[in-house]
C-alpha cells in the first residue's frame, strides 16, 4: 500500500528510478514474480490522484498569479518574465515540466512532450495535451499555406519552424539568438518581406488558438 502523503516528485521519482523500482519489488511481503509493469499499474490511482492535486493547485493559484492566469487564458501573450514565474511557481511546489511529464506517462502510458503550458490548461481546462512539437508543426503548415512564399523564404520559415519545438516564448529576441549567426531579426525580417511581426503573431495564434465559449 503507497503512503498517500508521497509527493508526486517521490512517486515519479520512484517510477523513474531503476534502483528503487528494483528494491521495490524484491521487498518482503512482495511476490517474488511481480513485474515492474504490475508496479507501475499499482501506483496509477496513486499518479492520478496527484495529478488531480497538481489541477486543485492550478486553480487556487490562478486567483493568484497573473502570470498563471495569462498562460491558462491567453498563452501567445505570455512574456519571457511570466514564463519564468509561473516556472518558478511551479518547481517551488514540486510541478517541474520533466515530473509532470513523467507522471502522465506513467498513468496513460503515453508519453506527449505538451510544454509547461500544455500540462497547466490541461489541469485548468481540461484541454487536451498535444505534443509541442505536433503544435509547431500544425502552426506552420498553416503559415506556409495561407501566405505566398518565394522559395528562399520558405526555407528560412522551416528553419525557423525546427528552433521552435525548442522554445514556448515566440518573439524578436527568440529570433535574434537563435539566427544571430544569419542576421538575426533584422535579417528575417528583410527575406520575409518585413512580415516578420505578422508572422510570429499568426504562429503564436495557431498554437494557441481562442478556446470557442
Amino acid at each position: 500500500m503507497k503512503d498517500p502523503n508521497i509527493t508526486l516528485e517521490q512517486l515519479v521519482d520512484e517510477l523513474t528510478d531503476e534502483e528503487q523500482l528494483e528494491k521495490a519489488l524484491n521487498s518482503p511481503g512482495e511476490l517474488p514474480n511481480e513485474s515492474q509493469a504490475d508496479n507501475k499499474a499499482e501506483n496509477r490511482p496513486a499518479l492520478k490522484q496527484k495529478l488531480d492535486e497538481f489541477s486543485q493547485f492550478i486553480k487556487e493559484q490562478l486567483n493568484q498569479s497573473a502570470a498563471l492566469a495569462v498562460a491558462v487564458n491567453k498563452p501567445r501573450d505570455l512574456t519571457r518574465e511570466q514564463l519564468r514565474e509561473v516556472k518558478l511557481v511551479l518547481d517551488n511546489h514540486g510541478y517541474s515540466e520533466a515530473r509532470l511529464q513523467s507522471a502522465v506517462r506513467n498513468q496513460t502510458n503515453q508519453d506527449i512532450a505538451a510544454s509547461i503550458i500544455g500540462y497547466i490548461r490541461r489541469a485548468a481546462l481540461g484541454e487536451a495535451l498535444i505534443p509541442f512539437e505536433e503544435r509547431v508543426a500544425k502552426a506552420m503548415d498553416r503559415i506556409l499555406t495561407q501566405h505566398s512564399w518565394t522559395p528562399n523564404q520558405r526555407k528560412w520559415l522551416e528553419r525557423l519552424a525546427k528552433q521552435l519545438v525548442h522554445e514556448v516564448i515566440i518573439d524578436r529576441e527568440f529570433v535574434n539568438n537563435r539566427f544571430a549567426d544569419n542576421g538575426g531579426a533584422r535579417q528575417m525580417d528583410k527575406i520575409l518581406g518585413e512580415q516578420q511581426d505578422t508572422v510570429l503573431e499568426e504562429l503564436n495564434e495557431a498554437m494557441w488558438p481562442e478556446r470557442s465559449a
